[in-house]
């Protein structure tokens, strides 16, 4: 038995499973813990570990032009115990790889049951965890306690935990018709690090807002689950809640067109303007101001691709409101997801700020690496942003993040996708040398992304010694 002090997990959700694991397979002791079944969720249904909620699906599995499937590969590499149960028990989907949701919680409860440096116990740790545990893994989702939330919240001292998310979509900059849209900023303002051209703009008529209008109050919307019991508040209305109350309700918010002139049309007011603003540092992601919204995902897509210069856009996240617990992580969080205030917490999964299973579980991998790591005594070199794992965590950790006058704009969940990854220069051609265009360059160019991700994590794991295989 090892003489090493254990370290702590607090949720066995997908994170703190593949967390456990990682700490594990490193030979370093941990405990789990799991609240359930001494204490339930409205979500949940078993006491399994890494029960999954909602749907059975871990999304695209093609690690050559998808981003989640790139991911995929790359946990299978550092030896993931949910990529390897889930293979394990994988049901037909397509290019998805969804799973027995049943069989996949009993296999990865059965593993982490039989490893002789895995404890499980059950019960809830409310508040932070005990003075003694020197090094805890937080990883308890979007349904963390209230107590554990108070705790965290008191110390920081700020109010730094979100309780109500509300997501604009996020389009990606290529797929915007800059023929129809320009840049310029309200009355062409200069703010700090800006140069008065710093929006995105795409102009409406009065006949295409009407149309507009009249599709957001007719599409199809999700309601609230009883669970989440959430008010709205005015400050991120469902941009169709603000359509219910007047049609022009929206032409004096989001889509006011107030100092703004179409440099190809200068003697034509636009009757209503959306507006887009950059999302990352990277300028390959931005997001369409004040769109909250509550349609559903198949709606969206059709609705926002008739405003005019988003008829092909291509959408990184589309839109949501919801109740959800998470960290400002960029704030809060240093590089290897220790809580500033505290560094014997690290956080794990949903409540960092990635949205989806195997971004949770991703997140949970690293995190679990980051500590074992810290227990043995060993470097864990930083992951490249080149790599999916490396651009979800300089995500999470803010590396992506535009600054405002205020600081860091305000920090949303997100799935892994290209729009985090550093741009990379390239010229896509035929086999022929004839210049490729349109679908094609795009796949390309994917391909040259998820190629040079592979390269830079082989380098990376060539210099650590952390085990590079489940068993």
């Amino acid at each position: 038995m090892s003489k090493l002090q254990p370290i702590h997990v607090v949720g066995g959700g997908l994170a703190g499973s593949e967390a456990s694991w990682q700490i594990a397979q490193a030979g370093v002791p941990v405990v789990l813990h799991e609240m359930r079944p001494v204490r339930g969720t409205d979500a949940h249904k078993t006491d399994g570990l890494a029960e999954l909620v909602c749907s059975n699906s871990f999304r695209s599995d093609d690690a050559e032009t998808n981003a989640v499937g790139l991911l995929h590969q790359e946990m299978r590499s550092l030896g993931s115990l949910i990529m390897a149960k889930g293979d394990a028990h994988q049901v037909p989907a397509g290019g998805a790889l969804a799973v027995d949701r049943d069989g996949f919680s009993d296999a990865v409860t059965g593993a982490l049951e039989a490893h002789p440096l895995v404890t499980i116990e059950r019960g809830e740790i409310a508040g932070l965890p005990p003075e003694d545990w020197s090094s805890v893994i937080v990883a308890t989702g979007p349904l963390t306690s209230p107590a554990l939330a108070e705790a965290v919240l008191s110390l920081t001292g700020e109010k730094e935990l979100a309780f109500f998310d509300a997501i604009a979509p996020i389009v990606y900059r290529e797929s915007i018709n800059m023929d129809v849209a320009w840049f310029q900023s309200r009355y062409d303002k200069v703010g700090p690090g800006g140069t008065g051209k710093d929006y995105i703009n795409c102009p409406m008529t009065k006949e295409q807002y009407e149309a507009f209008v009249d599709a957001l109050l007719t599409g199809d919307k999700t309601e609230f689950k009883d669970w989440e019991n959430t008010p709205y508040f005015d400050g991120c209305l469902p941009i169709e809640v603000m359509a219910e109350r007047g049609r022009e309700t929206l032409r004096h918010g989001p889509m006011k067109p107030v100092g703004l002139t179409d440099p190809r049309n200068p003697d034509v007011k636009p009757y209503a303007i959306v507006q887009l603003r950059q999302d990352n540092a990277l300028g390959t992601l931005f997001n369409m101001v004040g769109f909250q919204t509550k349609l559903k995902y198949g709606a969206q897509t059709g609705i926002f691709r008739m405003i005019p210069g988003l008829e092909n856009a291509e959408f990184a996240r589309l839109g949501g409101i919801h109740r959800n617990t998470y960290l400002n992580s960029p704030k809060l969080l240093d590089p290897t997801l220790r809580l500033q205030a505290m560094p014997r917490l690290r956080f794990a999964g949903q409540i960092t700020g990635c949205e989806g299973y195997v971004e949770s579980a991703a997140i949970g991998l690293m995190t679990g690496r980051f500590a074992a790591a810290e227990r043995l005594g060993r470097a864990l070199p930083p992951l490249p942003a080149t790599t999916a794992l490396g651009a979800l965590i300089n995500h999470i950790t803010g590396g992506h993040i535009e600054t405002i006058d205020e600081g860091p704009r305000s920090f949303q969940p997100m799935n892994v996708n290209f729009g985090l990854f550093p741009p990379i220069t390239f010229t896509a051609k035929d086999e022929n040398g004839k210049r490729l265009r349109g679908p094609a360059k795009t796949i390309a160019k994917k391909r040259a992304l998820t190629d040079r991700a592979r390269a830079d994590l082989a380098a990376w794991k060539a210099g650590q010694d952390m085990p590079a295989a489940a068993e």
